[in-house]
């Protein structure tokens, strides 16, 4: 199958059985597994396979994609930096000719065939701007073509699928939310002024074409669902919300180096606030198995490359005077959940 029609989480899985063996253990052996609580079980103990057995052919095909794509992201990380470096103020969403020469730079300063493919390969699974033009550079360079994958073994740890309340829920208030939109949108139309009635049953081209002129559905910014603790602290509809603000993060874990030291300021993104706290998603400039590209760094003016944690954070600190670096708009809000 061409790399350009193939499902995004098989190009994930061909990006790792693609890259070098050498350099795929050399990266999971940097990893520290033992004791990690902030990484599940479907995401640790794959990897800790992958240390013990030495098989990424099998954990390529076999693990679960969430562990999969962890990994990739791993070994996509140093290379995606020297790409949007090269980008400049085209990484967002550069054309097929500023990717390509963007590529070509940093294979002229040192990077590998595997470097490459992990970059191409994570933009496409994560479904970046530029995936299409990732696809298309994988199909004309064939260095870099992909490897077939064997129809690999389902997991234990995914099979069968399990899905959460919460996520379940969230996926009912969306169809909820688009099912009133339409509703609405049905309405407004049948109340025009410039709609003529008729005694006659509009035939079926006449309905398709009232349909094709209906306006697309706006992008419905996602709701969020907190635990009672969280709700009995924090307002979800405070007007703070979806801004990205700097807090003084606590950090998870004591520092040995820098015992004393128990927070840092970063960039959060505020999810709920109260009158004198803020719930937060903190933002780092390290990645990690538990944290997602941030796509609006750059918008928002920060200084590299940056990935937002999956836990809510409680800050003490008053909204009004917390330092505000930009606003979310609903694609970028929603792509944080």
């Amino acid at each position: 199958m061409s790399v350009m029609t193939t499902n995004p989480n098989d190009v994930v899985r061909q990006g790792i059985a693609g890259i070098s063996e050498g350099c795929v253990l050399e990266t999971v052996d940097n990893l520290n597994l033992k004791g990690n609580t902030k990484l599940s079980a479907v995401v640790a103990m794959p990897l800790r396979s992958l240390q013990q057995k030495r098989d990424v052919a099998s954990f390529a095909t076999g693990a679960p994609i969430a562990a999969v794509r962890a990994m990739l992201e791993l070994l996509a990380l140093d290379p995606l930096e020297k790409i949007i470096e090269a980008l400049g103020d085209h990484a967002n969403a550069p054309t097929y000719e500023q990717l390509r020469g963007a590529v070509d730079r940093i294979i002229a300063e040192g990077a590998t065939n595997d470097d490459v493919l992990a970059v191409l390969t994570f933009a496409i699974g994560e479904g970046f701007p530029a995936a299409p033009h990732c696809r298309q550079l994988l199909d004309e360079r064939p260095e870099l073509a992909l490897p077939e994958l064997a129809s690999h073994a389902a997991s234990s740890l995914v099979v069968p699928k399990k899905v959460s309340n919460e996520v379940k829920e969230q996926r009912r208030i969306r169809r909820e939310e688009e099912k009133k939109k339409k509703t609405a949108q049905g309405v407004r139309a049948n109340r025009s002024p410039k709609a003529k009635r008729s005694d006659k049953s509009p035939g079926p081209v006449e309905s398709v074409a009232v349909t094709k002129a209906e306006p697309a559905l706006e992008v419905a910014r996602r709701k969020v669902l907190f635990t009672p603790v969280e709700l009995s602290t924090f307002d979800p509809s405070h007007s703070l919300v979806g801004t990205v603000i700097l807090a003084d993060v606590p950090f998870d874990a004591t520092d040995p180096l820098l015992p004393e030291q128990r927070s840092k300021v970063r960039p959060a993104v505020v999810v709920a606030a109260s009158d004198d706290a803020v719930l937060v998603r903190g933002v780092y400039s390290n990645a990690s198995p538990t944290r997602s590209l941030f796509q609006p760094w750059r918008k928002l003016g920060l200084a590299h490359v940056s990935y937002v944690a999956s836990e809510r954070t409680a800050v003490a600190l008053a909204p009004s005077d917390a330092e505000r670096l930009g606003r979310l708009n609903d694609e970028e809000w929603n792509s944080l959940f």
